[in-house]
This record gives structure tokens, C-alpha cells and sequence, in this order.
């Protein structure tokens, strides 16, 4: 087998449009595994949002790992040891929450396995915790909660009003990563950490060669890590811009898009 690992993102690529793994894309993930290749679970959402696909998939008996936080920490689940993390610097969290509220616009992170916010009725919050089937808990100051290093905040709102915004916080927060995973959801990361970088630390750990690599995405925040791949695999519904940068199309999330390109290229 040419690939050693196999990085996928989740919403949009792994999992079709009602969130689940589809029979055909399980099984031959399971048959790909058995012959040798390593799964790495790469989403942007947090930990505890991965670890009930991680377990579906076994990822744990094949020597598998989740790739969390669009990259701010890898997990490695045949361990449980964390392999890479980087966090956002605490001073920086007053002035995410004071643009958040200058702008009127909802800021969440992760605590104790949930989300805290001072918005937990906002729907984008409760589409998150719905994502990631874990709950909200609202605090009156997001600063004085935020009481340890986390690896990411995560901006929420309207997608026409955060394109508005966007520029605003980058030019604000220029220390950081500011970008959009979706329309809707504006990620504030620690500078530098993105797909891609946190999978070449993955490969200084397994010592798998990078193009032993193979990467499959659709989103914005999947790009650098499809560019990087050895081969970088899009589905049939990623944006235009990650189409460019890949090196073959598969189908879609919905038409086992996953399966399709590891039956073509890995096995």
C-alpha cells in the first residue's frame, strides 16, 4: 500500500448530510485499515466532537489518531497521548470577547467537555453543541471563564454579516489565525496552526514520509492540508479553491465520496 496515512475531514467529506458514516464508506474505511492504513480524524471540531466517529470506525486498534481544533491538537488514540498542541495566548482572550461584543456577535470555546458562552440560545451555538453532541453553559464574563489556556474560540453569526466582519478581526488580531471553517463560523486560532502544519507534525511522529500521505476535504479550512497532502483528494462538493489545489475530484459526501477514492487510489 502506497499511502501509510489517510487524513479525512468530517462534515462535508466523512460524513454525508445527516452527519453519519454511510454502511459502503464504513466498510471500506474498516477493509482499508486492516490492510495497513492509518486513519486521522482532522476537524475543526473539538475533541469530544470526533470521539464517537473515532470509536465507530475503531480507530483506536488500527493506530489511528484525531486531529482536533483544525489542527491546535493531535490525539493519538492507540495511546492516549496528546502528540501536538498549541493554544491561544491568555492575554488575547479580553480582546476577542471586547470584539465580539463591539460587533454584536456571539464568541463560544470549550470547557469540561461543553461549550461556554455568554449566548447559549444563539442557534449557531446550539448547532455547534448539536454538532459535536455536547451542551452549552452560559457565563457572565467569557474572559473570567476562560480561566486556562484553550486551543481555539470560535466566532458565530450570519454568514453575509461575519464576511463583513472577518477583515475587521484579522486586522485586529494579527497575532492570531483568524478564518472562516464555514460561513457561519469564524475560527480564532493560535498563528500559524492549520491543517497541514499540524500534520507535519504527525509525520515528524509516525515517520511516515509526506507522500505517504493522502488527505480528503471540501471545506475552506481543508485546503492547506490537500495542497500538502501527497495526495490531496476533493470531493465533489468542496469550494472551488480547494478544487484547485487537489489533485483528483472523488464524489460526493452523499455519493460515498470517501469510499469511491480510497477503492480508486489507496487499495
Amino acid at each position: 500500500m502506497k499511502y501509510k496515512l489517510l487524513a479525512l475531514d468530517l462534515d462535508g467529506t466523512l460524513t454525508n448530510s445527516q452527519k453519519i458514516i454511510t454502511p459502503k464508506t464504513k466498510e471500506v474505511l474498516f477493509a482499508a485499515q486492516k490492510a495497513g492504513l492509518r486513519l486521522v480524524l482532522a476537524s475543526g471540531r473539538p475533541t469530544e466532537g470526533i470521539l464517537h466517529l473515532a470509536k465507530e470506525l475503531e480507530i483506536a486498534k488500527y493506530g489511528g489518531f484525531v486531529l482536533a481544533f483544525n489542527g491546535a491538537r493531535i490525539f493519538d488514540m492507540t495511546t492516549g497521548q496528546i502528540v501536538f498542541e498549541q493554544t491561544l495566548p491568555m492575554e488575547s482572550i479580553p480582546l476577542v470577547e471586547e470584539l465580539a461584543d463591539r460587533y454584536y456577535i456571539t464568541v463560544l470555546t470549550y470547557k469540561d467537555g461543553g461549550i461556554i458562552t455568554k449566548n447559549p440560545e444563539n442557534p449557531y451555538v446550539e448547532l455547534e453543541g448539536k454538532i459535536n453532541l455536547i451542551g452549552s453553559k452560559f457565563v457572565p464574563s467569557f474572559t473570567e471563564a476562560v480561566d486556562s489556556p484553550v486551543p481555539k474560540c470560535l466566532l458565530v453569526g450570519d454568514g453575509d454579516y461575519m464576511a463583513e466582519v472577518e477583515p475587521k478581526f484579522r486586522e485586529a488580531l494579527p497575532h492570531l489565525n483568524v478564518y472562516r471553517s464555514e460561513p457561519f463560523f469564524l475560527e480564532i486560532m493560535p498563528n500559524g496552526v492549520d491543517k497541514a502544519y499540524s500534520l507535519s507534525k504527525l509525520l515528524e511522529y509516525t515517520g511516515v514520509a509526506r507522500e505517504e500521505l493522502a488527505a480528503c476535504g471540501d471545506g475552506f479550512n481543508d485546503i492547506s492540508m490537500v495542497d500538502f497532502a501527497g495526495l490531496g483528494v476533493a470531493m465533489a462538493n468542496a469550494n472551488d479553491k480547494l478544487k484547485a489545489v487537489a489533485d483528483v475530484i472523488t464524489l460526493s459526501n452523499d455519493e460515498d465520496g470517501v469510499a469511491e477514492a480510497v477503492l480508486r487510489y489507496m487499495m
